[in-house]
């Protein structure tokens, strides 16, 4: 049985998006014939439901607890750009790009495999395109800590900010939703 744990207009540190929200609505899930609920969730206007272990109240933030010790695995990886050789060209062509007889590969995994690779084709189309897009990749899990970090700091303390920086926070928050965003989710927000 769940009880709930935060309550309607509560504030609340939502961690998946790494932002401040207000408790919009409680939703007990019911089972019929017991008399306290199965699950409790809780909606944030964020654009999906959240449990209670993905929000934190203000009182367990400010006990020196900060939201960003408890960042998801994904926002604590950190992302490398690995080179391998070209087996597909001519000597030819090793002129064109800026890294001659190599291509950029993103490795994403601790075990050296599993990321983001381009088809041969592809790099040879556009090298310094790829380059940069390499480099762009590597640092998303960085630009994420940030984003989020911008974003909790515009939740804490909105009035200490100007409108400019409140704004970005907006942004930052709105891309966290995106990135956040289940399939689910995004299913539905494109039914609407």
């Amino acid at each position: 049985m769940a009880k709930a744990t935060f309550h309607k207009s509560q504030r609340v540190f939502v961690k998946p998006v790494g932002t401040w929200a207000l408790v919009e609505q409680v939703i007990p899930q019911w089972v019929k014939n017991v008399e306290e609920p199965l699950k409790v969730s809780y909606d944030c206007g964020l654009g999906r439901r959240f449990e209670a272990h993905e929000l934190l109240s203000e009182q367990t933030v400010h006990k020196h607890q900060r939201p960003e010790d408890d960042e998801e695995d994904f926002l604590l990886e950190q992302w490398r750009i690995d080179r391998k050789l070209i087996k597909w060209r001519s000597t030819t062509m090793l002129g064109v790009d800026p890294n001659p007889a190599t291509f950029p590969v993103i490795v994403t995994d601790d075990g050296d495999w599993g990321g983001w690779r381009v088809t041969g084709s592809e790099y040879d189309r556009d090298p310094h395109r790829i380059e940069h897009q390499a480099r762009m990749i590597v640092h998303t899990p960085e630009l994420l800590r940030i984003a989020r970090r911008l974003a909790d700091m515009a939740g804490a303390i909105p009035e200490d900010l100007p409108e400019e920086a409140r704004q970005l926070a907006s942004h930052c928050a709105l891309i966290l939703r995106h990135v956040y965003q289940s399939e689910e989710d995004a299913v539905a927000a494109a039914a609407e």
